[in-house]
């Protein structure tokens, strides 16, 4: 069973760029500088898309992980897709998302997580756009000019081969190439979009443990754009940033610790640890 199923749930691959929102939610904003192993972190993001279904509370917290780690997409194969043993004897940390889209190896990078009451963000195009439009402007703060990747004309890649290879629609690019890569998951009542802002490194992981081999595509990393080390709080300080300038009528309000929504993630920890979810297909 999916951990973080408490209703029934739905994900979605972002498209579209406008702005964020200009509503009057309560939004809590969360740097949570403490590196987490995977399991945890989708247990919060979990809790965080639960607490978001209460009419006016929106979140967005902005993580990092440890031990780095193999995440697969909700609905993925990764039984077929990708080599277990050789994950294992790699010594590779791995969890499956609740959202959907393909596997990503989280190391040097930022990783967002948004939390809103269903609707508040508007559908499922409107609030990928939104979002996408306040990490461009992010992005810009740090002098990286961003592009947004155009609609596919077929059907979205769903083939092995990392997250990172290949834009989805509104998807940010710098020189071509994919920066950041997200998915949503929408419950009845609540939106959750996660994603991962590249800081450094690559995804070669994901095609080393891949069956069968498949070439691990270039990606665009803020150290590589800028031409020097971007850290994780300088990354995090521009996305709150244009987080708080793109906010509206909304007020924001910081999370120190996050200690109750780290007591609810509980509930959900122990799924996302199992290898029966990690493994589950």
């Amino acid at each position: 069973m999916d951990p973080g199923s408490r209703t029934p749930l739905r994900d979605e691959a972002a498209d579209g760029l406008a702005v964020w929102p200009s509503g009057r939610l309560n939004w809590h904003l969360w740097i949570d500088s403490t590196p987490r192993p995977g399991f945890l972190h989708m247990a919060i993001d979990s809790a965080l898309l639960a607490l978001a279904g209460n009419d006016g509370v929106g979140f967005l917290r902005l993580y990092r992980w440890d031990p780095p780690c193999l995440s697969f997409g909700r609905h993925e194969p990764a039984l077929r897709r990708y080599d277990r043993t050789r994950i294992t004897a790699l010594g590779l940390n791995t969890v499956r998302r609740p959202t959907g889209g393909r596997a990503v190896w989280h190391e040097a990078e930022l990783t967002y997580a948004v939390a809103a009451p269903a609707g508040a963000l508007g559908g499922l195009r409107e609030s990928c756009a939104r979002i996408h439009g306040m990490l461009r402007h992010a992005l810009a703060l740090l002098g990286v000019s961003a592009t947004v990747a155009p609609a596919p004309e077929g059907p979205a890649p769903t083939g092995a081969g990392a997250c990172f290879a290949a834009p989805a629609g509104g998807e940010l690019l710098v020189d071509g190439r994919k920066v950041v890569g997200s998915a949503q998951l929408r419950s009845e009542r609540a939106t959750l979009q996660h994603g991962s802002l590249l800081l450094g490194g690559d995804q070669r992981r994901v095609a080393e443990v891949t069956v069968g081999g498949v070439a691990s595509a270039p990606v665009a990393t803020l150290a590589d754009a800028l031409g020097r080390p971007v850290g994780f709080a300088e990354a995090a300080e521009a996305v709150a940033d244009a987080a708080r300038a793109w906010g509206g009528g909304g007020t924001w309000r910081p999370v120190a610790r996050g200690d109750a929504v780290l007591e609810l993630a509980a509930a959900f920890a122990d799924g996302y640890r199992s290898d029966a979810w990690t493994w589950c297909r």
